[in-house]
């Protein structure tokens, strides 16, 4: 099976770009033909299990397994040259960021222009995830006069989604938000939507289509994801009646089970 294969080949050629004898473009051109090997042989045997939903799940769990292990190996045996480079970046999204940002911290080979940049703004959301994680206390901000603290740490807890008007898993989970905040707005919750990465107008008028009847922050831009290391969106956040934060990255029924829970029904 094919997915057998890729495990074989994941072993073989980490320990072929950590070999000493090789120069480091060496190294690279391994890696380089590793991935593209790999994405070519994903996508067909994707292609050819199209119909078979339970055969492609099982095969795209080994398969990114097999992709993960590779670029683990070959981040710690080349942590001195450019291949590690590579494949951190290949990491990031699969991996934690706490974990991707464990890596980069052990590369000792020089980085330079857009890898810099990258790690740059990884390192800087690491630490913006570490001071805003669950149990922290919330930190604030202010938009066109607007504070955050405006609403949060009132007494309430309070659901927070960021959000964007363009964003299709964002409207996606709209209903949800809809049906949390009916069935449990009162004096010990509230919701409260920030729109991030969007235009005032834009926001406005998908705010009216969804009929966002809770309170609103617009034109955040990406003050508050810069403050709360969000990568993506929607990020949905809970907080407590004092502002720590309860939880985060809730996403479907997962908001609901979080707010009943804290809410103790």
């Amino acid at each position: 099976m094919k997915t057998n294969i890729l495990w074989i080949a994941a072993a073989v050629l980490a320990l072929a770009v950590s070999c000493k004898s090789k120069s480091e473009e060496e190294k690279l051109a391994e890696y380089t033909q590793w991935n593209e090997t790999f994405m070519s042989e994903y996508q067909a045997k994707a292609v050819e299990l199209a119909d078979d939903q339970e055969a492609l799940e099982a095969y795209a769990d080994s398969a990114i397994n097999a992709y993960l292990e590779y670029n683990k190996a070959a981040v710690e045996a080349n942590l001195d040259n450019k291949v590690a480079v590579a494949a951190v970046q290949n990491l990031y999204g699969l991996l934690e960021t706490d974990e991707v940002v464990a890596y980069i911290e052990q590369i000792t080979a020089p980085v330079h222009g857009q890898d810099s940049a990258f790690f740059a703004t990884l390192l800087k959301s690491a630490q913006a995830l570490k001071v805003t994680a669950e149990g922290q206390m919330f930190t604030d901000f202010e938009v066109d006069g607007v504070k955050f603290s405006d609403f949060i740490g009132k007494g309430k807890y309070v659901l927070v989604d960021f959000w964007a008007s363009w964003c299709g898993p964002c409207r996606r989970e709209m209903p949800n938000l809809r049906s949390v905040y009916e069935d449990f707005h009162g004096p010990d919750f509230d919701m409260l939507s920030v729109a991030v990465w969007d235009k005032p107008e834009d926001t406005a008028k998908a705010a009216e289509e969804e009929k966002i009847a809770w309170n609103q922050m617009v034109n955040a831009q990406q003050i508050p994801t810069d403050i709360y290391g969000i990568e993506g969106i929607p990020h949905i956040i809970l907080f407590g009646p004092d502002g720590t934060i309860v939880k985060r990255g809730l996403r479907g029924e997962d908001i609901r089970a979080a707010v009943a829970e804290a809410l103790g029904k």
